[in-house]
């Protein structure tokens, strides 16, 4: 039970400072006459304020309320590591143990896992959620228990009463990480890439040798083992293997004693391109599609484009030298001899044989793609002459064979049912128009086609006239080989009759030709959003193998993908962790990184209690290792050290509710002016017999 005075005014306050200023000139007037009775007119005047102010005692009854101390366990993934988790369980008991000791004082328990999408250890993200959720006046105290590794310190709330810290982890932890940094999310194919790495030990690391072995893994081929230097900066120079993404993968083995493995490797996902492609378009005569190609490749600001055309045949009879049937001088040694081996792409465009090019020459052509290189032949009518170009050393890798027979007469190419499914064509067809009599692609036409016979082992990806090979397309060691078995592809690009994708066709194309990965024929990749996986698997057959799914923890996860499109398999999985995963469906490999191949909770591993140290400081609370044994709790008043050794203190707050309240006036306002009455009376009184003296 407490009591308070209150003030109810009869008036309002304006009126009040009125009489209250009348009283006063009043008892200044009458001192100022020296009238004996003034303090009594004083007193009366008082009496009369203290009416209109109207005063009344106020008393409330209080339920006492508990003080509440709130204790956020950590038990994200570094909370796991060795015996921190018995560690935890026996901290949280002893703690409890202590607030059911202290009186009226109540115990709330807030766990915290690890943060969404790798965001570590959101301790103080937790702390506050607990805070909104109870009244700043009872918390007497928040205890964090914790190994220290926190990651959303910038979000510590305002705290009206002491923060500790029971740190978990023993004086003799270490552990060994490694860390690539300066690492690009793209480099240029043929130039080196330069990565920063590190292994380094933390904590009571044990002496020991100064290298450590390393392997370093590309797309999940065989590591390559290294011995590297403890602690120190290695620079290491890496040539991407291909275009397209490359997974690179550091691992240093796990050693006995040391905290943990799982921040002993690290994942590099570079994208390889190319700085510049270099073509060389040789044109054997003018013609109407010439500049088709040429304007195909100049639009591509990543092409170094070589193009020599024939001006003028040899069976002119004009005297001018076979080396002098170009506009410039045509420098075939240097081109077919000495530098072949710098062009990804060699195109042929119409080209026959004029005694140009030695036959030694297109030998060294042929040797080029079979060691990797790319020839391409649009063809004309010559290819079906004597003078076609496959009647040479190209004769071995061309991927049609001319029968010498050369139709003129319209048709509309065709995707055939291998097309549908190979990377070059698939899809082309919805990139026209449906054809009004409701059959076939909505495309021109066109009016040549040379015949030819396929070898075995080439594929034909488009069809003209009659079902005929139009386009082929074959390997011949390590190295691509096209045939476009017509001369008329300019057709589409100048729009005839509707025209057609002669831009898509040719560009996929060539990057096919140029092993551009996104347009390999057999393939198995993934899209990552997240953890969630797009697995990937395109093929020409009708069906696929089941992929197998190998996490980072070494658990596989078969799954059957479905096809969605011609040629094209997927399927959708939630990958339940970060880390490296490998795929395989018996005949392809794929590596993906989702995330760090270490998450952020096993960056920083040894515990510590510096990233809380200032904001515990602020409170004056403490730091207490649970290694050390048990702690006590203790009561402090507010501004007093909360900690010592092997204490922790908590301040109580007094809480209360209200239960009831009471106004009772302190005296009828009848009262008040009886009494003021009376003063003033008296003062007369006193004042008259003054005055009869």
């Amino acid at each position: 039970m407490t009591g308070t005075v209150v003030l109810d005014p009869l008036l309002p306050l304006v009126a009040i400072y009125v009489v209250s200023g009348l009283v006063a000139v009043g008892i200044a007037l009458a001192i100022w006459r020296r009238l004996p009775g003034w303090w009594l007119r004083g007193l009366a005047g008082l009496a009369l304020l203290a009416a209109l102010l109207n005063p009344a005692v106020q008393s409330e009854e209080r339920e006492a309320l508990s003080d509440i101390v709130v204790l956020v366990v950590d038990q994200s993934a570094s909370q796991r590591l060795s015996d921190r988790s018995a560690q935890t369980e026996a901290a949280l008991a002893n703690v409890r143990s202590e607030v059911a000791r202290l009186d009226n004082t109540e115990l709330r328990v807030v766990t915290v896992g690890d943060g969404e999408g790798d965001s570590g250890t959101q301790l103080m993200t937790g702390l506050s959620d607990a805070l909104a959720e109870e009244p700043q006046g009872r918390i007497a105290g928040v205890i964090l228990l914790t190994d220290g590794r926190l990651h959303d310190l910038e979000r510590t709330p305002a705290l009206p009463a002491p923060l500790h810290a029971l740190l978990t982890g023993q004086p003799e932890d270490w552990d060994r990480r490694l860390v690539v940094s300066n690492a690009p999310a793209f480099a240029i194919l043929g130039e080196p890439v330069t990565l920063t790495l590190r292994i380094e030990d933390q904590g009571a690391a044990p002496a020991g040798d100064a290298f450590v072995p390393l392997t370093i893994s590309i797309d999940g081929a065989a590591p390559l083992p290294f011995d590297v230097p403890v602690g120190q900066d290695i620079e290491l120079p890496v040539d991407l293997p291909h275009g397209g993404m490359n997974v690179l993968q550091f691992q240093t083995p796990a050693v006995s004693g040391e905290l943990t493995a799982r921040n002993n490797a690290a994942v590099v996902q570079i994208n390889g391109v190319r700085d510049r492609l270099r073509v060389l378009l040789v044109s054997g005569e003018p013609h109407a599609g010439e500049r088709t190609w040429r304007n195909l490749l100049k639009a591509d600001a990543s092409v170094d484009l070589v193009h020599f055309t024939i001006l003028r045949p040899p069976e002119k009879q004009d005297g001018v030298p076979v080396d002098e049937l170009s506009l410039i001088a045509f420098p075939t040694r240097e081109l077919f001899m000495e530098k072949i081996e710098d062009f990804d792409l060699i195109i042929f465009d119409r080209y026959r044989r004029r005694g140009i090019l030695p036959s030694l020459y297109l030998e060294n052509i042929a040797n080029y793609v079979r060691n990797g290189g790319a020839v391409l032949v649009s063809s004309g009518p010559e290819y079906g002459g004597a003078e076609s170009i496959y009647r040479s050393p190209l004769e071995s890798i061309l991927p049609g064979a001319p029968t010498a027979r050369v139709f003129e007469e319209g048709y509309v190419p065709q995707v055939s049912d291998l097309g549908e499914r190979h990377p070059v064509t698939e899809g082309l067809e919805a990139m026209s128009p449906a054809p009004a009599e409701g059959e076939g692609p909505g495309w021109g036409r066109w009016f040549r086609l040379v015949d030819t016979i396929v070898p075995d082992g080439a594929e034909v990806v488009m069809t003209g006239l009659d079902g005929r090979p139009l386009l082929t397309l074959n390997r011949v060691g390590e190295g691509r080989v096209a045939l476009i078995a017509s001369d008329q592809s300019w057709l589409w690009d100048r729009g005839y009759e509707g025209g057609g994708p002669q831009a898509e066709l040719l560009r996929r194309l060539a990057h096919w030709m140029m092993k551009e990965p996104e347009l390999e024929e057999e393939a198995l990749w993934v899209e990552p959003t997240g953890q969630t996986m797009r697995i990937i698997r395109r093929t020409l057959e009708e069906t696929t193998p089941d992929v197998t799914v190998r996490g980072p923890d070494g658990t596989e996860t078969v799954l059957t993908l479905d096809e969605v499109s011609p040629g094209r398999f997927e399927t959708l999985w939630d990958a339940p962790d970060v880390g490296l995963y490998r795929l395989s469906d018996g005949t392809l490999d794929s590596v993906i990184a989702l995330g760090p191949a270490a998450p952020k909770e096993f960056e920083q591993t040894i515990a510590t209690g510096d990233l809380l140290q200032p904001a515990i400081d602020g409170t004056r609370g403490g730091i207490a290792s649970v290694s050390d044994g048990n702690i006590d709790l203790r009561s402090v008043r507010e501004g007093r050290p909360a900690a010592g050794r092997g204490w922790l203190g908590i301040t109580p707050r007094g809480a209360y509710r209200t239960a009831a309240i009471s106004v009772r006036p302190v005296l009828p306002a009848w009262a008040f002016l009886l009494i003021a009455a009376l003063l003033t009376v008296g003062a007369w009184l006193r004042e008259g017999r003054g005055s009869r003296r």
